[in-house]
């Protein structure tokens, strides 16, 4: 049962990391603020570090990990560039950027419960993950 929700639980962290990584290129471009492109750009490079630690975890189980909901992923390209159409603005993006986080935090709390077997390793980089994604959230306040 441990390994099982472990490897479910480190699965979900998988696509949520790739799902955040995935977002922030998606706007990056369209920034305007240096300091606000300075702290996206900072907070891929923690998720990608938290990738490669779940990827060495699951190779540990022999598993290839999970790509995000394609259904989610095409809707949350889709709301972007619609509302990026719409206003193109530090605004925007903050506002896309701080729903997409809630999001994942709520997924992320969710997943938590779910696999209460899980390890203790597979549970700190899922708090490591919703910490990212709150760090983020209150980072962008200003932007909003």
């Amino acid at each position: 049962m441990i390994e099982q929700d472990t490897i479910k639980l480190l699965r979900e962290c998988d696509a949520g990391v790739k799902m955040g990584v995935d977002s922030i290129d998606d706007v990056l471009d369209y920034v305007s603020s240096e300091d606000f492109k300075k702290c996206l750009t900072h907070c891929k490079d923690e998720h990608i570090k938290l990738k490669d630690e779940i990827q060495q975890l699951l190779e540990q189980y022999h598993d290839d990990g999970k790509e995000p909901n394609p259904m989610a992923k095409s809707m949350s390209w889709l709301k972007t560039n619609v509302k990026l159409v719409m206003h193109e603005s530090d605004q925007t993006i903050a506002d896309l950027m701080t729903d997409g986080c809630n999001m994942g935090v709520k997924s992320l709390n969710q997943y938590l419960n779910q696999y209460k077997a899980a390890d203790e390793k597979s549970k700190d980089i899922a708090k490591k993950l919703i910490h990212l994604e709150e760090k983020l959230t209150a980072d962008i306040r200003g932007y909003l």
